[in-house]
């Protein structure tokens, strides 16, 4: 028995993202500026903060408008490729 593909995404469409790293001052910043680059636009009232239990982790949660799973790729590469991301979802 074949598995169900899983459902395609259509785009243009508003993209939840969650960016977790290292807790430094300016990690929101780092990480709006970055993904600023590949979805020009982010509104300010779509991004939030939180910080882990133990305050060594910090995730930046936004939501984009996504154009394209070519812009999401890039944007979830060069995250990664900082050294300062531990996973993007």
């Amino acid at each position: 028995m074949s598995q169900p593909e899983p459902p395609k995404i259509e785009f243009p469409c508003d993209y939840a993202i969650k960016v977790i790293g290292h807790a430094a001052p300016d990690f929101k910043e780092f990480v709006v500026s970055v993904v600023d680059k590949h979805a020009p636009g982010i509104r300010e009232e779509h991004v939030s903060v939180v910080d882990s239990r133990n305050g060594r982790f910090t995730s930046v949660r936004l939501t984009i408008l996504a154009t394209g799973e070519p812009q999401l790729r890039a944007l979830f590469e060069e995250l990664k490729a900082s050294g300062r991301v531990q996973m993007v979802l």
